[in-house]
């Protein structure tokens, strides 16, 4: 068997409840083993959790993808003696390709206070042993080339290996949330940021094309990678038979521009709907200010008035770069990119600034204009 030991974040900070978000986190991390079918058990002492598994390579990708860690080491196990301890620390720096053109430095942690030597005196001890075997400098900055980890609990654990994780908060303790996927770069990315701090996803997308249902669902299906502990499940709805009455409807009040700011009204009251059967608490857009017209600050208050639910934006302070490049990160942005069919409903000249004086007195007239028809 081989051991990883898994650092996390947030959740050493939660207090009271840090108990409840370390069972939720270990769940999401069996969850994790059992959908990759990799066998492995889950631990956890002190601040740290452990997986036993015969295949720790093949683990470290999917659990680097549990939201609420912040790294992961994969370690070896030796007896709670200083030499055997300095043995190992030679090992890992030679695996490590440790020579005297690279810099190194040694970093114990003991938890178990009945090791007769405190943390800085392991530092001086194994780095002594370094020196004199591989002629390498000592270097206690960031900058190093080489860390060498050093765990003392009732065993000691080391490690030369640190693969950062994504960090956030285990999936599931903030609550549901129903996501506006499209197919394009942005609504995966808003989705994939919720997820991050806790949130259960429920995806819906609205289909205009079938071009563009396939990207959302391959984006969801990329997005279930990062998704341990709560199964996604989208929801397909009919774009068309959802926009047609507002459609018709401003053709004949000659207030076509208005359609992008009403077509997402729709869809974030159909968003709702969901919401309450699901009993999520918010829904989430891709939106980021001024993007597109739809975007402006004006026509998002307009969007959002007097909706049932709370409406997250978290991309709302990005630029497209900075959206791109975290798409790109976890794997979304080559199926958003793919062919695309344009919306068959963008007006030619969209409105931009909206006000919700303006909003009220459309709505009334195309609830009249209904009425009359």
């Amino acid at each position: 068997m081989g051991l990883i030991l898994l650092r996390y974040g947030e959740v050493a900070l939660k207090g009271r409840n840090r108990h409840i978000w370390l069972r939720r986190l270990r769940r999401n991390i069996r969850a994790c083993l059992e959908r990759t079918g990799l066998e492995g058990t889950v631990s956890s002492a002190g601040q740290r959790i452990y997986v036993d598994t015969p295949t720790p390579e093949a683990a470290l990708e999917p659990l680097r993808r549990v939201f609420g860690l912040v790294s992961l080491s994969p370690v070896t196990v030796t007896a709670l003696d200083l030499e055997a301890i300095t043995a190992e620390a030679l090992h890992h720096a030679e695996e490590a390709g440790l020579d005297p053109s690279r810099s190194f430095r040694i970093q114990a942690r003991r938890a178990n206070k009945a090791f007769p030597l405190n943390s800085p005196q392991i530092n001086q001890h194994v780095g002594a042993a370094m020196v004199r075997r591989f002629g390498a400098s000592v270097d206690l900055s960031r900058d190093v080339d080489i860390t060498i980890g050093i765990e003392i609990t009732d065993r000691a654990m080391l490690f030369h290996r640190i693969i950062p994780a994504f960090g956030g908060l285990p999936l599931g303790v903030e609550g549901r949330v129903v996501a506006l996927i499209s197919g394009g770069i942005d609504s995966p990315v808003a989705a994939w940021l919720l997820m991050k701090r806790g949130c259960s996803v429920i995806p819906v997308h609205l289909s205009q094309s079938e071009t563009e249902t396939r990207k959302a669902l391959d984006n969801i299906e990329q997005l279930r990678r990062y998704s341990y502990g709560w199964e996604l499940r989208p929801s397909v709805l009919d774009h068309g038979a959802l926009l047609d009455p507002v459609i018709q409807g401003l053709q004949r009040l000659g207030e076509e521009r208005w359609t992008c700011v009403l077509c997402k009204r729709a869809i974030l009251r159909a968003a709702c709907d969901i919401a309450y059967q699901y009993r999520a608490q918010a829904v989430v857009m891709g939106d980021s200010l001024g993007q597109v017209a739809s975007q402006s600050l004006p026509n998002m208050e307009v969007i959002s008035y007097g909706m049932p639910k709370p409406i997250l934006r978290p991309l709302i302070g990005m630029d497209k770069t900075e959206i791109i490049d975290l798409a790109r990160e976890i794997g979304t942005f080559d199926i958003s990119t793919r062919d695309s069919a344009p919306c068959t409903f963008l007006p030619e000249s969209p409105i931009t600034r909206g006000t919700i004086q303006q909003l009220a007195r459309l709505e009334i007239a195309l609830a009249r204009e209904k009425e009359e028809s």
